[in-house]
């Protein structure tokens, strides 16, 4: 008998809600399942990727200290097609990889890309014929 069954979501607090919903819906295509304030006063925005079960929660506590993310504490990990067409992507809105794309002994690539608040985003291509 396990414990827990499945993840549901990741929860991600940030200063500017708007800002940052519009980076994960505009730059990587997330879609926005739903939107609520809490009974303590968040605003949450929930949000996934089209192929994948799990969301993310974007959190906005407006009586709260600002958000401060200390470098490579957490990143969200996301499975793109081709990276190079990606980074044309990134390209239109004036935006780069932050560091790579880089290939592993695996021959999967990724690379990173920094979301508006400074939490971390690795973007992965799984290499041709790999599940």
């Amino acid at each position: 008998m396990s414990i827990v069954t499945k993840l549901l979501h990741t929860r991600y607090r940030v200063n500017d809600l708007e800002r940052t919903v519009k980076f994960y819906r505009d730059i990587l295509g997330l879609q926005e399942i739903k939107r609520h304030k809490s009974p303590r006063g968040s605003e949450l925005v929930f949000l996934k990727a089209p192929e994948s079960a799990e969301e993310i929660e974007i959190c906005h506590f407006p009586g709260s200290e600002p958000v401060a993310v200390q470098p490579d504490l957490t990143h969200l990990a996301f499975e793109v097609e081709s990276l190079e067409v990606f980074a044309r992507h990134l390209a239109a809105h004036g935006l780069k990889y932050s560091d790579g794309p880089t290939t592993s002994s695996s021959g999967t690539t990724f690379a990173f890309i920094d979301a508006p608040e400074g939490y971390e985003i690795e973007l992965i291509q799984k290499r041709a014929g790999h599940i």
